[in-house]
């Protein structure tokens, strides 16, 4: 087995609150300064910059894995991790679909805008991306899992946006692969309250919406090799793969 260091949750200029200098390339080079092997791209209720962003990666010794992350009707955050293409398109199509029609105003919140390799500007959405979709989390996570995707409560120690903030408990019946803690987040301190979690994987990200945040709070993955699948295992904690939120877990 190998361990990688892995960023879970990163942001492109894309998202409202992305800074510009947020460039699929400058993530994937400033992922690398930091020694970060996966890098997963997480636009608010968007995926338009994931296929950009690998295309950055070809050559370079580094995994992107592609997503979302999605606001529930609970105004909880959850990430989304999708297997290919096609289900990332099938993601797309379905964030078009139930994101309400609140128009952004790139002055109050920021630009939201698509690039190229060649960094021309080739959309921009109207709506804002930050709005909550009218699905519920369940709903969200049933359909992320019917696309083959893995679906992970975000930043689950936070006071706001995450879905222990919005409802009190993560609930039973649904289905995740996992939960994530932010940078100062503390399993320890997670599960002294909420202990149906001890079973469940826990990863840490970076949140990153700026270029010095990128790669700053990693969690580690213990795979064979990089790939959606060997992730999947890890997160399931299967055939001896598994997720670190430290080295000195190891």
């Amino acid at each position: 087995m190998n361990i990688y260091k892995a960023d879970l949750h990163t942001h492109t200029l894309f998202s409202p609150c992305g800074d510009l200098e947020m460039t699929p390339d400058n993530i994937i080079a400033l992922a690398l300064e930091q020694g970060v092997d996966v890098i997963a791209i997480t636009d608010h209720n968007s995926t338009r910059h994931c296929r950009l962003a690998e295309h950055y990666s070809h050559n370079r010794d580094i995994f992107v894995l592609c997503g979302a992350e999605i606001t529930t009707k609970e105004e909880a955050h959850c990430l989304a991790y999708m297997p290919d293409h096609e289900a990332l398109d099938k993601l797309q199509a379905y964030l078009d679909e139930h994101l309400p029609d609140i128009p952004n105003n790139p002055d109050i919140f920021g630009d939201q805008v698509q690039i190229d390799e060649d960094f021309n500007i080739i959309y921009e959405e109207p709506r804002l991306l930050t709005s909550a979709l009218d699905q519920s989390v369940n709903q969200v996570a049933d359909f992320v899992h019917s696309i083959g995707g893995l679906f992970v409560p975000a930043h689950i120690d936070k006071t706001t946006t995450s879905l222990i903030s919005q409802l009190g408990f993560i609930p039973f019946d649904l289905e995740y692969d996992a939960v994530e803690l932010s940078k100062h987040g503390q399993k320890d301190e997670i599960l002294k309250v909420h202990k149906y979690l001890k079973n469940k994987a826990f990863t840490r990200s970076s949140d990153a919406h700026l270029p010095d945040v990128v790669g700053t709070a990693p969690c580690y993955l213990e795979l064979e090799t990089r790939s959606f699948e060997e992730i999947a295992m890890a997160l399931h904690g299967e055939k001896g793969r598994r997720v670190l939120l430290s080295m000195d877990e190891k």
